[in-house]
């Protein structure tokens, strides 16, 4: 990488403007790969794809295969409008989705007309200690335009020594017309294996989007 760097400085005047050479240095296009130590390849596990469902939930390939798991759950559409997408986690494989957590919300927000905004901090929706599901995307509306989007990692839920860390963004239409971005983070606070994960409203079904699953190692 150091003589990379060096070359790349050379075809660049004093100034900062590149030279005529610069633009046609071919050492650069060497760099095949990123060093390992940037972050791990991406694997797809599965996805699964709602219609009027109750729940998605992952019941398999939480595993010690990967360190980090990585949940993207595109235009997540509720049935019941003013209903926010749950995610709750389990050690017995699905049989219960009651790990205890602890966590923290806030959220900044917008409204069409532009009259409105804030970014707050959510006491009413973070846990203490608590089996209870965590709400992920607040409040979506069900007109036919509206859902929400968003990630959320999971970091080595197979360690039977730490407690499970993870951490959840999201955008989504408001119920009441609003840009709404969630940011939610904590601990299922277990040292024992999480193995199944839930996705659910907090009311009604799923109606309609996609929640994939990968790997990062």
């Amino acid at each position: 990488m150091g003589s990379i760097i060096q070359n790349a400085a050379n075809n660049f005047t004093t100034n900062g403007v590149i030279t005529a050479s610069g633009v046609n240095n071919t050492s650069v296009s060497a760099v095949t790969s990123l060093p390992s130590g940037l972050g791990g390849s991406l694997t797809l596990i599965s996805s699964q794809t709602a219609s009027a469902s109750a729940s998605i939930s992952f019941t398999s390939g939480i595993d010690s295969t990967y360190r980090t798991y990585l949940f993207k759950f595109i235009n997540i559409h509720p049935s019941t409008d003013q209903t926010s997408l749950n995610v709750n986690f389990s050690t017995d494989g699905g049989s219960n989705y009651n790990v205890t957590k602890t966590t923290t919300v806030f959220f900044s927000y917008h409204n069409e007309i532009g009259t409105s905004g804030l970014l707050q901090y959510r006491t009413a929706d973070d846990l203490a200690q608590s089996t209870s599901d965590q709400q992920i995307l607040y409040e979506m509306g069900n007109d036919n335009d509206q859902s929400g989007s968003g990630e959320m990692y999971l970091f080595q839920p197979s360690s039977n020594t730490f407690v499970k860390h993870f951490i959840a963004t999201g955008q989504l239409s408001l119920s009441a017309d609003y840009s709404l971005e969630q940011f939610t983070a904590g601990y299922g606070n277990t040292t024992s294996a999480i193995n199944a994960i839930r996705f659910q409203m907090s009311s009604g079904n799923i109606d309609a989007g996609t929640i994939y699953m990968y790997g990062i190692n």
